[in-house]
């Protein structure tokens, strides 16, 4: 098989068609120029130029392979750059895991950080509950996870990205909490749910919401009358939608609420405020080999906004 300083050497003399000058535009002396040629009309068994005194020309051998040789230079050529664009984390896939509420909020800052700061690399987006985002991250189905505080894994590290607070979600003129003197768009306090119907969190798959419910409720002194289960914020809203119960939702939930659903804060005193805290942390595996993770960790830890911020 040819190589690739013979099909360098080709090139040049073809495109010059004069073998001291290509030897100068390869930087190197004519004889071993002239070699390169030799070894290579003797691989191809042919003979590519028609030499004389006065001119280089062509065969018609010769002339096949001049737009195939350049070809497979610039390939090489591509070929190289991909190569060490994919080392240094500028390309490759990255496949994001993400909630509902973090596709809504912290989702679309990353990739606007990405597009800015590593344009040549692409995403794969897959939304999962954040049991699922584990899983993924030890399988290695993704590559980074925008889950919640959740029970760790061997080998899956984990920091602070977003805070947010949990507000109630209730059909819209608020039948079901009755007479409670809340006027719209006040704090709720959360004992006026007592008992009322209640659309919680699925306790295999949402079970940080799930709990963090709970905590509030038992804080407020309120009992939790939960009627449904739904594992992912949009169906908890589309069952208030359908006047079934309230529920409680991020607060960044608010800007893609379905219509006929009404938002109140829950009331922060007593303590309530403390407690009243959701956490969205950004998970990846410490033994990823993928470089465009590891840039793409650098750039958010560069960029995005520390814990605390608000993630609507």
């Amino acid at each position: 098989m040819f190589s690739l300083p013979q099909l360098e050497a080709f090139v040049a003399v073809a495109e010059e068609l004069h073998f001291g000058a290509a030897a100068e535009r390869l930087n190197m002396t004519q004889p071993p120029l002239s070699r390169q040629i030799q070894m290579l009309e003797k691989k191809l068994n042919t003979t590519l130029f028609s030499r004389t005194s006065r001119k280089v020309e062509l065969t018609a051998a010769g002339a096949t392979l001049l737009p195939r040789a350049r070809q497979i230079l610039d390939m090489c050529i591509k070929t190289d750059m991909d190569v060490r664009r994919v080392s240094s984390g500028q390309a490759g896939t990255i496949t994001v895991g993400y909630t509902a509420i973090a596709g809504q909020s912290a989702l679309p800052m990353m990739l606007r950080k990405a597009a800015e700061g590593m344009p040549g690399v692409s995403f794969v987006l897959r939304e999962l509950v954040s049991t699922d985002q584990m899983d993924g991250l030890v399988k290695g189905n993704v590559d980074i996870g925008l889950l919640r505080p959740i029970v760790a894994r061997p080998g899956v590290v984990s920091r602070p990205l977003m805070q947010d607070r949990l507000v109630v979600a209730v059909p819209e003129g608020n039948p079901i909490l009755g007479n409670t003197g809340i006027a719209d768009g006040q704090p709720l306090p959360l004992g006026s749910l007592d008992r009322r119907p209640l659309l919680m969190y699925s306790t295999k798959e949402a079970r940080y919401f799930h709990d963090l419910v709970l905590r509030l409720f038992a804080s407020a002194g309120a009992h939790a009358n939960i009627t449904q289960y739904a594992s992912q914020v949009p169906a908890l809203l589309a069952f208030v939608q359908a006047g079934l119960g309230v529920t409680l939702v991020p607060a960044s939930a608010m800007a893609f609420a379905p219509p006929g659903v009404e938002f109140h804060e829950i009331d922060g005193r007593h303590g309530m405020q403390e407690l009243n805290r959701v956490d969205l942390e950004l998970a990846w595996n410490e033994e990823t080999a993928n470089p465009a993770v590891l840039r793409l960790l650098e750039l958010i830890g560069e960029t995005m906004p520390a814990a605390g911020a608000p993630a609507g």
